[in-house]
């Protein structure tokens, strides 16, 4: 929604308890119990697709993937035969979220995990559900799962997830859904002296936080990955591409290519969402055929700045044939 004075206010969301392991949710973690619904459009759903898949949660979560496309109803599942999820059988996530709540009118968003018996979400926390995979789910990692949260870094990847959360990750809709030249100008400034400081801390190292991924890298690697085919044309960012930032494409391209981040990533629904849903930005409904995506799959050269990507943790096996994604089977 936008305020007064034209700027973008992400609303809160509306379903946010945890699912904790010590029993003092009403949630508790159990393996099989949930169902994780997800959008490879979006990226704050993205993220939890990466951390399950980087921790092989895959066995203790499932997962369901809401298409592109969505209307006034919500998500919905219409690349699933018959257009609904095959395990919750629903056609639209509002299902879920009216399940779990009769009167709920606040944002149905992804991701959510929902509880398979009673169809109900349980959380559509989307700030904690990663670092809760984490911190909560570990007797359900794989073995070599690495560690993104490590405790000795907590503090400093806290800091650094909050220095780029609101100029970058929210900073690209502020851009976007900015009802005033005022409000898009503060948000685009915002947004690249940002870019410009992360360019900066990550010239000389390879991850933002430690020597191997983290929690941080995932949140900020989400945004990246869309920047060319969504945020620079469609949401005006348009300083400069992503190609055109040398040590930001170096990192994005790195991470693309390690296990858990390209494999899980899908441009061409990234793109059929943002200019198909957004009307008011783009009526025609036309999906730009652009960009060349091959470039993700070029040389980076940054293991040259040392770095172990899992730490003293092994990279997830292939993904699993249900769940690749269809661009890339």
């Amino acid at each position: 929604m936008s305020s007064t004075a034209g700027s973008f206010e992400r609303e809160p969301v509306g379903m946010d308890e945890r699912i904790l392991a010590d029993g003092s949710s009403r949630w508790p973690v159990e393996a099989g119990r949930y169902r994780l619904i997800a959008a490879r459009a979006c990226p704050w759903a993205h993220r939890s697709v990466i951390v399950r898949r980087l921790l092989g949660l895959e066995s203790a979560i499932s997962l369901g993937i809401a298409g592109p496309l969505h209307d006034e109803r919500s998500w919905r599942f219409h690349l699933d035969p018959g257009d609904r999820d095959p395990v919750l059988g629903i056609e639209y996530l509002g299902e879920a979220y009216h399940a779990a709540d009769p009167d709920f009118d606040a944002g149905i968003t992804v991701p959510a995990l929902v509880d398979v018996a009673s169809g109900k979400v349980a959380t559509n926390g989307f700030q904690d559900l990663t670092l809760d995979f984490s911190t909560q789910w570990t007797a359900h990692h794989r073995d070599g799962a690495p560690d993104l949260y490590p405790e000795e870094h907590r503090a400093e990847i806290d800091e650094v997830i909050a220095s780029f959360y609101d100029s970058v990750n929210n900073g690209v809709y502020r851009c976007g859904f900015a009802s005033t030249q005022d409000a898009y100008a503060q948000a685009y400034g915002e947004l690249f002296d940002r870019l410009d400081a992360l360019s900066e801390h990550l010239a000389g190292r390879r991850y933002l936080v430690g020597d191997s991924i983290t929690e941080a890298d995932v949140r900020l690697w989400v945004t990246l990955v869309r920047f060319d085919a969504a945020y620079h044309g469609h949401f005006k960012c348009n300083r400069h591409k992503l190609t055109e930032m040398p040590v930001l494409w170096a990192y994005t391209r790195d991470l693309f290519q390690t296990p858990g981040f390209g494999d899980t990533t899908d441009v061409e629904q990234i793109k059929q969402h943002y200019y198909g849903v957004h009307d008011s930005i783009n009526p025609s409904g036309i999906v730009p055929l652009g960009p060349d995506v091959s470039g993700f799959l070029t040389p980076h050269g940054r293991a040259e700045l040392g770095g172990r990507p899992f730490g003293d943790g092994t990279p997830p096996g292939p993904v699993a044939g249900s769940e690749r994604v269809p661009s890339l089977a």
